[in-house]
């Protein structure tokens, strides 16, 4: 009977229910949240599920991200192993030449000057660098949490490992994943606070076709320059740059479907679940980790704002040729952030079609986001 007894006690030592803390608790509910959010709503849920499902996991069993110095015989958690691979800027590098072989690039190349919309969208980067600065961050730090303004998780991904702020690199990340989900709900009421019923229902005048040359040297002219400029770049922008050469030198189609589909799905999975196994409640419940929620939105309101007020600028420059919310596209967040200007655009006018017009910022804002992280490693001496 002792025995017995024994064994039982012993069994529910074992359990969860034993060794969770209230921080577990919490960061269990949230789990559920993003779940419902990704599930219910569609919340981009090829992100958000994922990386709920991995917050569920590490704050369930602490021990799916053990490192190997952690363990007892010398192997890691499952997760632990995925999570190096976010530290190496090998999966934000993947995701990039998938993100460059799915995307059209043609509307940047027909409108240059979305490059400029895209820039000015990378405003919220640098106000929230100097806001991480007022509130205790040292450089390095600030840096890492102000990409989440660019609304790029791989990019925030990418240089929170460069800089070595491992111990913010899952707040920034799902931080940065939470607002690339939450576009369409974040973005409208600020494009609309800024802009009149007029403006929004500009319609613009149809691009100019792309020919297949241009579609080709795009690619490695940007690669070129960029990477000349800045080096550090190279592992996203090439990337990125390379993922759309398969795409549009019509040779590789096998490439081009490996990386746009199997290969991105594969690299998605294990990114996003490794990222939310970094949100334990002991790593995640702290004051910093709300400092980083709030700059986060701050930093991608004041991006989605400058974008709008310099489309609102051009639009003047052009005599109303330019509606001001494709300026709100030039966020990172592809190709969510484009929808969200053609769907609040055809709120005024059904009959306006401003996706592709939004697409050139939405792609140069990608690229603006890869180079501001390239400068943050350039000054700081970082390769």
């Amino acid at each position: 009977m002792s025995y017995i007894v024994e064994t039982m006690r012993n069994l529910m030592q074992q359990t969860a229910f034993c060794n969770l803390t209230l921080g577990n608790y919490i960061m269990i509910a949230v789990a559920c949240v993003f779940l419902y959010l990704a599930i219910a709503k569609e919340f981009e849920p090829l992100l958000l599920c994922p990386i709920a499902f991995g917050m569920l996991l590490v704050n369930i069993y602490p021990d799916i991200m053990m490192t190997v110095e952690e363990s007892s015989n010398g192997v890691g958690g499952l997760l632990h192993y995925f999570y190096l691979l976010d530290e190496w800027a090998i999966l934000p590098s993947l995701i990039f030449m998938g993100v460059g072989a799915m995307t059209d690039f043609g509307p940047l190349i027909a409108n240059p000057k979305s490059f400029l919309l895209g820039a000015a969208a990378q405003f919220g980067i640098f106000a929230a660098y100097f806001g991480a600065i007022a509130l205790g961050f040292n450089d390095k730090a600030a840096a890492a949490v102000s990409i989440i303004g660019g609304a790029d998780g791989p990019t925030s991904i990418f240089l929170a490992g460069k800089l070595g702020q491992t111990a913010l690199l899952g707040p920034i990340a799902v931080a940065a994943y939470s607002y690339m989900s939450l576009v369409p709900i974040i973005q409208p009421p600020i494009m609309k606070l800024l802009t009149t019923e007029k403006e929004r229902a500009i319609k613009m005048e149809q691009l100019r076709p792309v020919s297949k040359l241009e579609r080709i040297l795009f690619p490695i002219v940007v690669t070129i320059v960029v990477c000349l400029i800045l080096p550090t770049t190279a592992p996203l922008v090439g990337m990125l740059m390379l993922g759309n050469l398969f795409r549009e030198s019509g040779v590789v189609r096998q490439l081009t479907d490996t990386a746009s589909n199997a290969l991105m799905y594969i690299v998605v999975i294990i990114l996003g679940t490794s990222v939310g196994a970094t949100t334990s409640a002991a790593a995640f419940l702290n004051l910093d980790t709300i400092k980083i929620v709030i700059l986060g939105l701050i930093a991608f309101a004041f991006g989605t704002a400058a974008g709008v007020l310099f489309g609102k600028l051009m639009c003047v420059a052009t005599k109303g040729k330019v509606n001001p919310l494709i300026g709100s596209a030039g966020v990172s967040a592809v190709p969510m952030a484009a929808r969200v200007s053609q769907k609040v655009g055809a709120e005024s006018d059904p009959t306006n079609f401003l996706l592709m017009h939004a697409m050139g910022p939405n792609v140069a804002g990608v690229i603006g986001t890869a180079v501001a992280a390239g400068t943050f490693m350039a000054v700081f001496g970082v390769f």
